[in-house]
């Protein structure tokens, strides 16, 4: 069975009218089109959909149960030629964002908020993950755009630079470390340290630089949330090293102490697409917002 959607538009139309002559000025179609398209429907139904008195055509049992569904089908169509329409001018629908945990809990709220206020036809979807998760969901099409910490890993994802950014080494106000406010090489070693889970931009970064001193070090604690690490760090388990967007408001309260350290802890945070992607009016919209963000 293939009812097309012109069939059911037409069928709309003459169960209004109750008349070919009607339908088809108010369709632009000659009345033999119309007389077709609804003995076509009526063929593929298996059954007559309407009565015909004379000149007028009725609806009967079969045909008043379907026109409802009819109606839906076709007014559900209009609606999404509608918004295809218009999307082309405001932006407006759906952006599906995915951002590392940094990115997504301390920057991302307060751009959405005013792309929101720009657009309010237009809706962000917020997803947090670890970079990993988020290069990954990209990949497979769950997201339209990627906002990572640390190294782009994806080899079928465009990344551009957008903001810079830098981890601190920090411990709780009664930590040893914060007297002094400073640690040396041999005092990271021995560290117990408190760190985000494998596949984190946050923890690669850490990895990297404390490789690159030559520096061995043992996990004590392992959380997947950064703000759980902040506490945990606050309590005095161990000693942590996360992005200073998000220690900022603890630093200036004193509830965490910086650490001055040998290590280089800058970062890049990045924008991926996936390659060659078409850019609807929304994503270019959303894009041009986080470029007039950028720092890089």
């Amino acid at each position: 069975m293939a009812i097309s959607l012109r069939q059911l538009e037409i069928f709309e139309k003459v169960a209004q009218c109750e008349h070919v002559t009607q339908a088809s000025t108010q369709l632009f179609l000659t009345q033999s089109a119309v007389s077709m398209a609804i003995a076509e429907l009526e063929r593929v139904a298996g059954a007559p959909l309407f009565e015909r008195r004379g000149k007028r055509l009725l609806l009967n049992d079969r045909g008043r149960k379907i026109l409802p569904e009819a109606e839906e089908v076709v007014r559900r169509t209009r609606a999404i030629e509608q918004f295809l329409e218009d999307s082309a001018g405001e932006p407006r629908g759906v952006l599906n964002v995915g951002a590392s945990t940094t990115i997504g809990n301390y920057i991302l709220p307060e751009l959405i908020a005013e792309f929101s206020g720009n657009y309010p036809d237009a809706k962000v979807l917020l997803t947090i993950g670890n970079a990993h998760q988020i290069e990954h969901a990209l990949e497979k099409g769950e997201l339209d755009l990627g906002l990572i910490e640390g190294i782009p890993h994806s080899g079928v994802l465009d990344s551009t630079p957008w903001k810079k950014d830098e981890l601190v080494v920090v411990v709780g106000k009664g930590h040893p470390w914060a007297c002094d406010g400073a640690a040396s090489v041999e005092m990271l070693g021995n560290a117990p340290w408190i760190m985000r889970e494998t596949g984190s931009g946050t923890r690669e970064v850490f990895e990297g630089a404390m490789a690159g001193k030559g520096i061995s070090f043992s996990i004590s604690l392992e959380l997947g949330h950064t703000e759980a690490i902040k506490k945990a760090i606050e309590a005095g388990l161990g000693v942590g090293c996360l992005s200073r967007i998000a220690v900022n408001r603890e630093l200036e309260h004193g509830w965490l102490v910086e650490i001055a350290c040998p290590l280089d802890l800058k970062r890049t945070l990045s924008l991926q697409t996936r390659q060659s992607g078409y850019k609807t009016r929304l994503l270019c919209a959303f894009w041009s917002l986080l470029n007039r963000h950028k720092d890089i």
